[in-house]
């Protein structure tokens, strides 16, 4: 069988690249989906310039025109999404149902952007001088670069590309190279549905070549980045040289307190489901589960009664509730945290040992640590994987401080049946989005999503609040 090759858009033209890479299925090791094209440098500045060029045009472009475009790319991604949501499941390793949810989404923000095109509104104001008004308007950047993350190949790119392209912007739009393929197929909806030439381009490739261009190319106004806090500060460093505008989100090390008056099997189900539902490769994943005394260890209990009802296994098959890991990188990433997670005196309550399943895969089982302390290194920074750990709090006021006790301030929960509890953390925890009785990862598309400290910086990404980002504000004054 022959294995299908896929090209980059630059310029209005699907073109090859200088090399290609595998992507690899990581429930079947053997199972090679597609080969991708990999562009270097000059490929990279060729879509930048396309973009420049087209810039003007764009910006000027009808609205009505735009927003119909935008809603065409939103029903074609949802008229596909059972496809689409297969080849995400198979290219990154979430189950079935998780894949197709993903895909949905990203469906969703395009016709949401689609929508906001045409509510989009200025405002006039008297000026403080007789016979003088002042009109402030939004308009676009220009150029926006792209670089996305491996987690969601679906929805962050959606959340990325259609706020840029309904503001005005032209798009150079990178997906992660190590799950190229949903990406590819966003790509050839969006080229399809009549995008102008120029507009979108599609550059797959190595973050240092095609990523490092993007970045440090004067002709782009603009750079949104979604990855490790390493390569965020880089990003943000060679932004700020040439003084760009640009967004970071950069992860998470998410608290769910479980205080004693929580009802124990929603308390479990969100925990599970924040912490080991997608792999655990969530930057809001529950990685912290912090547990006043009282119910602690009924807790436990039943968090390792009901990971030993879950079913590990191939993405695509029915029944699994969670997937294999990534790549072979992440796992031993994974396993590494877990031998440190041991070695620094945690408790390996339930699982976290390589599978074995009918196909060769990147499989794991769910991990749950206890007797663990704030200051651990497999609480301080993010494993990225499936992987869990209890932390006991004396009460809810111990609960919070340790809950807010982390670099990372993205997601937060709280279970609890106590309306004044509910409310105080709601008002205290220092992180961009909380949940009350909720996982603390699973948020909705049409509102803002980012955090504090060191999960995020700049605008917040997703609904209105996207053009903050996306725009940038013009003051006009006109004598009357």
């Amino acid at each position: 069988m022959t294995t299908q090759k896929y090209r980059n858009y630059i310029a209005g033209e699907w073109v090859e690249g200088v090399t290609i890479s595998q992507d690899i299925n990581p429930s079947d090791t053997s199972d090679v989906v597609a080969e991708y094209a990999q562009a270097d440098k000059v490929q990279t500045e060729t879509a930048i310039e396309a973009a420049r060029a087209a810039a003007p045009g764009w910006a000027n472009f009808g609205v009505q025109a735009r927003a119909d475009l935008l809603d065409k790319i939103g029903l074609q991604i949802l008229a596909r999404s059972k496809e689409l949501g297969e080849l995400l499941s198979r290219e990154e390793g979430k189950t079935l149902p998780e894949g197709i949810g993903e895909v949905v989404r990203a469906a969703n923000i395009f016709r949401f952007f689609g929508g906001e095109v045409l509510r989009r509104s200025g405002e006039l104001v008297p000026s403080v001088r007789p016979g003088i008004d002042v009109e402030l308007v939004r308009e676009p950047l220009g150029v926006v670069g792209i670089i996305a993350p491996w987690n969601f190949p679906a929805a962050i790119p959606a959340w990325k590309c259609a706020p840029a392209l309904a503001y005005g912007n032209c798009v150079v739009f990178k997906p992660a190279d190590l799950v190229p393929g949903t990406a590819h197929a966003m790509a050839q909806i969006i080229v399809e549905a009549g995008m102008p030439e120029g507009v979108f381009n599609f550059v797959m490739g190595r973050g240092s070549v095609v990523g490092d261009t993007i970045v440090n190319d004067p002709r782009v106004d603009a750079i949104t980045f979604t990855g490790s806090v390493e390569t965020g500060r880089k990003v943000a460093a060679s932004a700020v040289a040439r003084m760009a505008k640009f967004q970071l989100e950069m992860g998470g090390k998410n608290p769910l307190v479980v205080l004693d008056d929580a009802d124990l099997k929603t308390a479990v189900e969100c925990a599970v489901n924040g912490a080991f539902f997608s792999t655990g490769q969530r930057c809001t994943a529950s990685s912290r589960l912090v547990v006043t005394k009282g119910i602690h260890d009924k807790f436990v209990a039943a968090m390792v009664e009901r990971l030993k009802s879950l079913s590990v296994d191939n993405a695509l098959k029915e029944g699994t509730h969670i997937g294999p890991v990534v790549d072979k990188n992440q796992l031993n990433q994974d396993l590494f945290y877990i031998e440190e997670g041991k070695k620094e005196g945690a408790t390996l309550t339930h699982g976290g040992n390589q599978l074995k399943r009918d196909t060769e895969g990147f499989y794991l089982e769910p991990a749950l640590f206890t007797d663990t302390s704030n200051d651990m290194r497999i609480n301080r920074e993010e494993v990225f994987g499936p992987v869990a750990t209890v932390i006991a709090a004396n009460d809810y006021d111990d609960a919070l401080a340790i809950a807010n006790d982390t670099p990372f301030g993205l997601s937060s929960g709280i279970c609890t049946s106590s309306l004044k509890y509910a409310s105080d953390f709601r008002k205290n925890s220092q992180a961009g989005m909380v949940m009350v009785n909720l996982p603390t990862a699973g948020v909705d598309y049409h509102v803002p999503f980012g955090g504090r400290k060191g999960s995020s910086y700049g605008p917040r990404e997703q609904g209105r609040y996207a053009q903050e980002f996306y725009t940038t504000v013009k003051t006009s004054y006109v004598l009357a």
